[in-house]
């Protein structure tokens, strides 16, 4: 299963917003959503693409998360779901935009080489409040959350120079059950199946904290309480 990456992009953390704004929504708030088309070769790094960055390195960002990609195909849904025409390839904070590809057909630990680089798939992205306050679309987590249209992270096997029009190559798929798709109904839809909790808990190729998080569930000491990540100072 090969797909395409179609596009590239980086960027460094914003300060956005005015600081005493009336509306939650308007005001100050510091992102590395907002990204800018690579054109030519980048670096690809053990946390992150080079000149990329987050400005919540607790919740975004290092090895388990060094490369946010995303399907541009679901941009067409969402400008008509959300009715807006500006959220296009790039709108999510993703590194890679790739073609061919979602949620249903790449699972946790598909290795892929691509240019000089070896990457691995970790874990479905958890969309946070940002995205929300980037549309001034209060329960837009929610509906990322919900639709699976989500996303999912590499972990960097090897660095390497990588380019957009490449191919993804894969080279090793060692659970392929464990869908990003399966994952996102595991941990957000069908939470009080504790028997799959545990299961995917016991992926080897699952990103650290998603292991931790279903440890939790399973042994009944997960907080349920969602509202800071999906929103955040958007709430207040």
């Amino acid at each position: 299963m090969d797909f395409l990456l179609n596009n590239i992009f980086v960027g460094l953390p914003k300060v956005m917003g005015q600081k005493h704004a009336k509306s939650p929504m308007d005001r100050e708030w510091e992102s590395g959503i907002f990204k800018e088309l690579v054109n030519g070769p980048i670096w690809v790094g053990r946390t992150k693409l080079d000149g990329d960055g987050q400005a919540d390195i607790k919740n975004h960002g290092g090895p388990e998360k060094a490369v946010f990609a995303y399907p541009k195909e679901y941009y067409p849904y969402w400008q008509q779901e959300l009715d807006i025409s500006d959220i296009k390839v790039g709108g999510m904070g993703e590194n890679f935009s790739v073609a061919n590809v979602t949620e249903q057909s790449i699972s946790i630990g598909d290795t892929f080489e691509i240019g000089g680089a070896i990457l691995q798939v970790s874990q479905p992205r958890q969309p946070c409040w940002k995205p929300a306050r980037r549309y001034k679309i209060k329960n837009f987590a929610l509906l990322i959350q919900d639709t699976g249209k989500t996303g999912w992270y590499f972990r960097v096997l090897q660095e390497g120079i990588v380019e957009a029009g490449q191919t993804f190559n894969l080279v090793d798929r060692p659970s392929p059950k464990w869908t990003i798709e399966q994952c996102n109904h595991v941990m957000h839809v069908d939470k009080n199946n504790l028997q799959s909790a545990a299961e995917l808990a016991e992926c080897e190729w699952l990103a650290v904290n998603w292991k931790a998080r279903l440890q939790k569930r399973v042994e009944q000491v997960e907080s349920t309480d969602i509202t800071n990540r999906v929103y955040g100072p958007n709430e207040l």
